[in-house]
């Protein structure tokens, strides 16, 4: 194991601090959503309404159809967020008890029973392969993926160690119209909207839920 001096830790931890407040500052500002991550600052922009929040409200109304009370399947903010790690990220939906969300500031990554999110068109490998290594890195037991563009997705699950850190050991692939099950329940992928060609307008999605 390998321990970095204190001067360094500082740094890194100033580092965090100094991206942290760029983040803040410019999420009222600008469109988009503003993630921290070990490359640096994510800016992922997403469309306002259309398939991507389309999708996330969809998952989150079926998920809590099925869920019991206490638990809930949270589509706003806050972030989670590991310090120590050096990341902040915003998931679409994240599925949490109510007691866990009543929090001062960020959530705490470890509380959070499953991370859900609906792939954009503009940043992909923020969802297939930085998110896919970040969130079982800050604890995050079930990550599941919605991709808009190919009408597929995957649940990933069983956190374990490997060389590179820790890594999701499991992957369950699925294609839309399937049931998924994203931790003890059971929902419909059915209508769920996809994007357009580019071009095409995005406009008239029906809601299916």
């Amino acid at each position: 194991m390998t321990i970095a001096p204190d001067n360094a830790q500082q740094g890194a931890h100033h580092l965090y601090r100094a991206m942290r407040d760029v983040v803040q500052s410019m999420d009222d500002a600008l469109p988009g959503k503003f993630e921290i991550t070990k490359e640096g600052i994510v800016h992922d922009m997403m469309s306002p309404g259309g398939p991507h929040e389309v999708t996330a409200a969809h998952v989150s109304r079926r998920l809590e159809k099925v869920m019991p009370d206490d638990l809930l399947a949270h589509n706003g903010t806050p972030d989670v967020e590991d310090e120590p790690e050096g990341i902040m990220r915003h998931p679409d939906v994240m599925v949490i008890a109510w007691t866990d969300l009543s929090v001062q500031g960020s959530v705490d990554p470890r509380t959070v029973i499953a991370a859900i999110e609906v792939v954009s068109r503009s940043n992909p490998d923020n969802d297939w392969v930085t998110k896919m290594r970040d969130y079982p890195l800050i604890g995050i037991p079930i990550y599941a993926i919605f991709d808009p563009r190919t009408g597929t997705g995957a649940v990933l699950t069983d956190i374990h160690s490997t060389p590179h850190g820790p890594r999701y050991a499991t992957r369950k692939d699925f294609v839309y119209g399937e049931d998924v099950t994203i931790a003890e329940w059971t929902i419909s992928t059915e209508n769920l909207p996809r994007y357009k060609a580019e071009g095409e307008d995005e406009a008239g999605v029906q809601p299916a839920s």
